[in-house]
């Protein structure tokens, strides 16, 4: 499977939400990272047809998905920002309904569906109300309407946006498990969501695609550019006004900052490994003084 995004291009009121977006995907996890406003959720929704483009195409197997009508919806599991549930379904009787949209046969809907909650460790909630899940367990519920069909391509926008960390490190666990053998979409602003599953990053900022590689050849990109330096009280101030901080931790000996600059800001700097959060402040981050 392949999808190549063309030259994508999108406004609102003479502003753009995208701007010659241009990508290609293969088989692999893909964690779309970028600030909220970005332009995240509004390619996705041209991806999957919900908005058009004011240019670009979007191209799945080298034929544009505009010829392929609905047909193209088949190979798509979306899990939206903001999934709406029927709070007074049932688990099983939601997955039936979501079976019969999607124009999955009865009874291999049924099977598949069992087989989903069994994965996510639902099975013992199949027959109670939505609206009496967790948050998270809603999120799992929302992935295994996603997996129904066995789509070539999952998309998932912000999907652990308000789940504790115990459940976003099972969300996360959930996508690589499903990841085999399809394209998987993952649009967040949570680097973690991304940094320790994601095989290639794009990194978006006001619509435009910055940079887009894995995780660790981004990080490298960037050493020698994070620093870290102690300091007492009196000399935090002009740090904070100077240089660009992704951390600050109080410590007995002092206030260590993480520093992210071209330059060593301070003779007792020492160079640090960097992560993509780091990553993320470099490229896309806004350097405000404090």
């Amino acid at each position: 499977m392949k999808v190549t995004f063309k030259d994508i291009s999108k406004q609102y009121k003479g502003k753009y939400a995208l701007k010659d977006f241009s990508s290609e995907l293969e088989n692999g996890i893909y964690g779309l990272l970028g600030a909220n406003g970005a332009g995240k959720t509004t390619l996705i929704n041209i991806f999957v047809g919900i908005l058009k483009s004011d240019k670009g195409q979007v191209l799945m197997n080298d034929v544009d998905v505009r010829h392929l009508g609905i047909d193209f919806l088949s190979h798509i599991g979306y899990l939206p920002q903001y999934p709406q549930f029927y709070k007074n379904f049932e688990v099983m009787d939601f997955l039936r309904y979501m079976c019969v949209l999607k124009d999955i046969p009865k009874e291999q809907g049924e099977k598949r569906a069992k087989e989903l909650l069994d994965i996510v460790n639902l099975s013992d909630a199949s027959n109670k109300k939505i609206g009496a899940l967790s948050g998270g367990m809603r999120q799992r519920v929302g992935i295994v309407q996603a997996m129904l069909n066995d789509p070539d391509i999952l998309i998932l926008d912000e999907p652990t946006a308000g789940l504790d960390p115990q459940e976003r490190i099972r969300f996360r666990n959930l996508i690589t498990k499903f990841s085999e053998n399809r394209i998987v979409l993952l649009a967040t602003h949570i680097v973690s969501d991304v940094e320790y599953i994601a095989n290639q990053v794009l990194l978006l900022k006001a619509g435009q695609l910055l940079k887009q590689n894995s995780p660790q050849a981004l990080a490298r990109e960037i050493e020698g550019k994070v620093w870290m330096v102690t300091v007492t009280d009196e000399t935090m101030e002009e740090k904070l006004n100077h240089f660009h901080i992704s951390n600050m931790m109080r410590d007995h000996d002092g206030i260590h900052l993480r520093v992210i600059d071209d330059e060593k800001p301070d003779p007792h700097a020492v160079n640090i490994e960097p992560n993509l959060e780091d990553v993320f402040l470099y490229y896309s981050g806004e350097r405000e003084r404090w």
